[in-house]
């Protein structure tokens, strides 16, 4: 069984991948970092399961967009003792540039699921929830106020 040190360094790795492939729109780096009956969760009812759908929906996605940099900020791991899942969260900033002209920035981070597959760790599961989409000069709403984290189910808002 791999230590939490390894475990943590592996899936960061994974993550960092994830978010490389967004940045050069490749499209078989970023599904080789999916299991194939992985679930992919952005929120507002665009859930997706499986690897193929999970592709097509990023595919089309991405035809949205002139470019885009997605940054890892920080992140952490907690693997399951069996050694073989563990479970994450990885906050992100995401520029983008519209196929439109429009530029904005994401604040968000993302819950994880992964899973250890012969190839190494995958996402089984990921969730996406954010914190801040809009404009470079953050006047659009923020969506992590007590009241929004509550309207949203998130659990532990005490403040």
């Amino acid at each position: 069984m791999p230590s939490d040190e390894n475990t943590y360094n592996e899936i960061s790795m994974l993550v960092h991948k994830y978010a490389d492939a967004v940045i050069h729109r490749n499209g078989e780096q970023w599904a080789s970092t999916w299991a194939s009956d992985a679930v992919w969760d952005l929120g507002g009812g665009r859930l997706v399961e499986g690897i193929d759908s999970i592709k097509e929906l990023w595919y089309g996605a991405m035809k949205g967009f002139e470019a885009t940099v997605q940054t890892v900020l920080n992140g952490g791991v907690d693997a399951d003792p069996s050694g073989n899942s563990a479970s994450g969260r990885w906050y992100i900033q995401e520029h983008v540039v519209r196929t439109n002209g429009d530029r904005g920035i994401l604040l968000a981070h993302y819950d994880d699921d992964y899973v250890l597959t012969e190839e190494g760790w995958k996402f089984s599961r990921r969730f996406l929830q954010p914190h801040y989409s809009g404009p470079y000069d953050l006047s659009a709403e923020f969506l992590c106020s007590a009241e929004k984290l509550r309207q949203r189910n998130v659990e532990g808002v005490d403040v």
